[in-house]
């Protein structure tokens, strides 16, 4: 199989890139230096000339606070280019996989969400998502959408990084402690994302580490496992002032992974160690 991935300079095309590469699957990583996503002329074109068998769409525009000032530029790389990319994909006959988000809920009470639960975005970046997500099911039903949630990998920053960054010149910190969801290792998820799309198990999916934790939480656990004397206080969601309003509830059922045969992700302790040692190479 031949495969494409859009977001190679991100987390997780970075880590397909790295799975493909060790299991000698024939394939090109690429960012927006290579492809303009949000050009369908563009798209066309690279698609039909590359000829992919598969294409595994990670790249995204992720900057949730500052595209509520710019919600234009979000759509036209959520929405627009998810939409370029499956209409390229229907016309050469290739498989797509797109990266979605448990930002697509409105977060509301503590029930892990099913994939058949209502959504209702509540920023912008949520809005592009589920947009992206229904242009993908409009154009290309057999196609694969994997939500997923609090994402952290060796390349690129992430909570995880901004975390040990900040430990090097504060001794207290102030952490979100209402909102709870699973962080998820992006060396787990990208594993799980090779093996679907060499699949026909067409869907809509739940993936993310196991385990539940607030974000102040998460943060003690970084600095207990590193080895950092930090303390963390916990603030509410309204304290802390985001630009972009989160979702409480960001728990995500994997009973559509349970039922299509795929395996779930290890529980999110263990991958945080893993990745702390990554760090350290």
């Amino acid at each position: 199989m031949k495969m494409l991935v859009t977001g190679m300079t991100g987390q997780l095309g970075y880590d397909v890139c790295r799975v493909l590469n060790a299991r000698g699957v024939e394939h090109r990583g690429i960012g927006s230096a290579q492809l303009d996503i949000t050009s369908e002329t563009d798209v066309n074109a690279y698609l039909s000339s590359y000829r992919p068998d598969a294409v595994i769409h990670c790249a995204a525009y992720t900057a949730v606070d500052k595209a509520e000032d710019e919600p234009e530029q979000c759509f036209d790389v959520n929405e627009g280019g998810t939409g370029n990319l499956a209409r390229s994909c229907r016309e050469i006959g290739a498989k797509l996989l797109f990266l979605s988000s448990d930002y697509v809920f409105p977060g509301a009470g503590e029930q892990s969400y099913e994939i058949t639960d209502s959504t209702g975005p509540l920023n912008v970046y949520g809005r592009s998502k589920l947009a992206a997500e229904q242009a993908l099911r409009a154009i290309l039903p057999e196609s694969f959408i994997v939500r997923t949630s609090w994402v952290f990998g060796k390349n690129s920053n992430n909570f995880v990084k901004t975390m040990l960054r900040l430990a090097e010149r504060h001794d207290t910190l102030n952490v979100v402690s209402d909102q709870i969801g699973s962080p998820t290792y992006t060396a787990d998820l990208a594993p799980l994302l090779c093996d679907m799309i060499a699949t026909d198990k067409y869907g809509t999916y739940h993936a993310t580490n196991e385990g539940l934790c607030s974000w102040a939480d998460f943060a003690r656990e970084i600095f207990r496992q590193d080895g950092k004397n930090v303390t963390v206080l916990s603030v509410t969601t309204e304290e802390y002032g985001a630009k972009a309003p989160r979702p409480a509830n960001s728990r995500l059922s994997k009973k559509s992974l349970d039922d299509a045969g795929f395996q779930r992700l290890p529980e999110w302790k263990d991958a945080l160690g893993r990745y702390l040692s990554e760090l350290k190479i």
